[in-house]
């Protein structure tokens, strides 16, 4: 069984927020942010590196961030990550609402020591992942890094953005993936941002993302 309670987001120069409420029988999550905050985070998923790797987005992408996970962890961190990343998604498309005045697109080269990575985003409304990524090593601490694609596909699909990823260097596995969520956060931060030139415009031909 499934629930789910949104807020919606506040329109004009008010802060864009939300909250959503996802419970399964498989983990119970909830999310709160505000896509204009100052970079604060308050991350419990149980898993201690995925937190580290969420704070990136928050910090780097002055997004404020609140996520309570108790998820099925006696398995593995499977449905966690997953989950986590789907309801992020759902907070993201929320808070963005009709996409009037952001920029849209957004990209960031992060590097850490010998690791490179680009993420570029685009607030399409369309979801779709391309992810260019051989981690060094199976497991970051208690993160099995497969799941690193499992976040990001959850979050596209119910974000509705196209991103793309790549590691370009890298042989610390820690590195590699802390430079993919530092960029990631940075590119948001970017997209997001509202245009003065473009207040109240949709950023599309078609009017309407």
């Amino acid at each position: 069984m499934t629930s789910s309670a949104l807020v919606p987001s506040h329109a004009g120069s008010a802060p864009r927020v939300a909250e959503v409420t996802r419970n399964t029988a498989e983990t119970r999550i909830q999310v709160r942010i505000n896509l204009d905050g100052s970079g604060e985070a308050k991350l419990n998923t149980g898993i201690g590196f995925f937190d580290h790797m969420l704070d990136q987005i928050a910090r780097h992408g002055l997004i404020d961030l609140s996520i309570e996970c108790a998820g099925d962890l006696h398995i593995d961190g499977h449905h966690t990550v997953e989950d986590v990343g789907i309801t992020l998604g759902q907070a993201f498309a929320r808070a963005v609402g009709d996409k009037k005045g952001i920029r849209r697109y957004g990209h960031a080269y992060v590097p850490l020591d010998e690791a490179l990575s680009r993420v570029v985003v685009d607030f399409s409304g369309r979801p779709g992942l391309h992810m260019d990524v051989k981690f060094s090593s199976g497991m970051i601490g208690a993160l099995d890094t497969q799941l690193v694609f499992e976040f990001f596909q959850g979050f596209v699909n119910h974000a509705g953005v196209t991103l793309h990823i790549d590691n370009l260097k890298g042989v610390n596995a820690h590195h590699q993936c802390e430079t993919i969520f530092k960029a990631f956060g940075r590119t948001l931060r970017a997209a997001l941002e509202l245009d003065p030139r473009a207040l109240g415009v949709i950023p599309s031909t078609k009017g309407s993302l």
